[in-house]
């Protein structure tokens, strides 16, 4: 499609080159904003990323929809749009490249299919007038333009879930889940900006591009410092958790191992990801209880204690986690995980299994720990661990322990 368009437009010549550099420039101007150090929006392990560019992505959509601009009809079509998305794309990259850094073309490969689509059918309509006999212009036209743009943003949703399903081997069920809920946030917006630049543009000229793209700027600029302060939340309940490190309690590295493990089993088990942020923060606190015992257990094994002193411990544990002000649901994980696990939610019993299994692979268990620790769960599940979370993990291990 790149090339076809490319060549097609170097072909043909630019139509209204004007317009199209102005696009152009608010596309670059878009992927300069988007890709730089900070943070973006769906980290926490999603692989796919949501849309890290979204001023970007509302200039690519509004010039696949744009018909009219400054009350004259437009006849770029399809080839010329996605060429200009193409190349406002390349020079996106071009700071990347400056650094050192390899472009990263999954992003701009998304744009050029998922705004080709929406100019495929937008624009061989709109340019032979079939769309003015199907949607005269009036009230029903904004709607045509969202239900267009929100079958576009299910495109993309799809191709973002296949992109983390090839990059990670996670199933594809709970990525596509993800991205689709993710939707009605980023999403929306884009879509929205979209649609508003489109129509303001037929009506006002390329004056609006800079006016109606400043809500979506700002927009993105206040949701990297929501994601930088989620961020720093993250680190703050990392450095709780390794109390009991420093305190001689449990092993080194032991809860952040814990954690990491955990959240890949919770993905092989097919969890969201609001799910799977409560299960890493209640896998990095889970031991937080033993700071009440007088001597270290060895290791920081509390598998050997009697019952009710690991219950003991697990409910103190969850009274500290609920003064720090995480959700309650991490202080049930943390208190629950000493129950019997049919009693258990299943985030807590994919802590209490894989907090086992780090226990009897560590250090001491010598050479062939993991797979002696895998077969003594095994062997467990009658009582003490499920045996579809020991199943999960065994994948996870047999795959390489993909923890991200």
């Amino acid at each position: 499609m790149a090339c076809w368009s490319l060549g097609r437009t170097l072909w043909d010549g630019l139509a209204e080159p004007g317009i199209a550099l102005a696009f152009g420039v608010l596309i670059t101007v878009g992927e300069l904003v988007g890709r730089g150090p900070a943070p973006v929006a769906g980290c926490a392990g999603v692989p796919g990323a949501r849309e890290g560019a979204p001023l970007a992505a509302a200039g690519a959509l509004a010039y696949a929809l744009l018909g009219e601009a400054g009350g004259r009809p437009t006849t770029h079509g399809v080839t010329q749009t996605v060429a200009v998305v193409l190349a406002a794309g390349l020079v996106g990259t071009v700071p990347q490249l400056a650094r050192g850094q390899g472009p990263v073309l999954d992003p701009l490969a998304r744009r050029v299919l998922t705004t080709g689509f929406a100019a495929t059918c937008f624009q061989p309509l709109y340019n032979t007038g079939t769309l003015g006999s199907w949607v005269a212009s009036g009230p029903v036209y904004p709607f045509f333009l969202i239900g267009l743009l929100a079958l576009t943003a299910l495109c993309d949703a799809v191709l973002v879930a296949a992109l983390a399903r090839a990059r990670t081997g996670w199933p594809y069920g709970p990525l596509l889940r993800d991205e689709l809920r993710a939707l009605p946030g980023i999403g929306s917006a884009i879509c929205a900006t979209g649609v508003v630049i489109s129509l303001a543009t037929a009506v006002a000229g390329l004056w609006a591009l800079p006016v109606f793209c400043l809500p979506l700027l700002l927009t993105q600029f206040a949701f990297r410092r929501f994601t930088a302060v989620r961020a720093t939340y993250r680190q703050t309940i990392a450095s709780l958790a390794r109390s009991t490190e420093i305190a001689g309690y449990t092993p080194h590295g032991h809860a952040r191992r814990v954690a990491a493990l955990s959240r890949a089993v919770g993905r092989e088990l097919g969890l969201n990801a609001p799910d799977l942020d409560v299960l890493e923060h209640a896998a990095l606190m889970h031991d937080i209880g033993q700071l009440s015992l007088l001597d270290p257990v060895p290791y920081g094994a509390t598998a050997p204690l009697p019952p009710a002193e690991q219950r003991r411990i697990a409910l103190l544990g969850g009274a500290v986690v609920r003064q720090t002000g995480v959700p309650a649901e991490v202080a049930v994980i943390v208190e629950r995980q000493a129950d019997p696990y049919r009693e258990q939610p299943v985030t807590a019993r994919i802590v209490r299994t894989v907090n086992a299994y780090d226990d009897l692979s560590g250090e001491s268990a010598g050479p062939g720990g993991p797979l002696r620790a895998l077969e003594q769960l095994r062997l467990s599940t009658a009582r003490d661990h499920e045996p579809r979370v020991v199943e999960a993990l065994a994948r996870v291990l047999a795959c390489g322990g993909r923890a991200v």
